[in-house]
């Protein structure tokens, strides 16, 4: 084996989401495009923190597909989180919501996400984001330490 070619981890998904069709839906679009990436659920902030914050944790690279209305923590809530934590503000993080509201927007871009997609624009299946997300972290470097 060539040792001047980096060897990649798969980036795991985190899918921070309360809605259990929308979670079925990601998984569905992943396995349709034969995209075989690691996912890990939350169902809120509160649990998503727990997982992050984990000794065992999450391995480097990760990205987070973060819902803004969810109970006990809401996704504006974990962004501010994250962003205050030495060891998390690096994260990834995709607003994958049903809000159209421009201020969740405005908040979301605020705390430096990749990006906000509204689930009723996604389609079917969540395809589109599917796909986006696959090219993106091709394409993209994601910090693996």
């Amino acid at each position: 084996m060539d040792d001047s070619i980096p060897q990649t981890r798969p980036v795991t998904i985190l899918v921070v989401d309360d809605d259990d069709v929308d979670v079925l839906g990601i998984e569905r679009a992943l396995k349709k495009l034969k995209i075989a990436n690691p996912i890990v659920r939350a169902h809120d902030g509160v649990e998503a923190l727990e997982i992050l914050r984990s000794p065992e944790g999450l391995s480097k690279p990760y990205l987070i597909l973060l819902d803004i209305n969810m109970p006990r923590m809401n996704g504006q809530e974990m962004l501010a989180e994250l962003r205050q934590d030495k060891n998390l503000t690096s994260a990834v993080v995709f607003v994958l919501t049903t809000s159209q509201d421009d201020q969740d927007k405005l908040m979301a871009y605020s705390k430096h996400v990749a990006g906000y997609i509204v689930k009723q624009h996604v389609g079917d299946g969540f395809m589109r984001v599917t796909e986006m997300l696959d090219h993106y972290w091709r394409v993209v470097e994601l910090p693996v330490a």
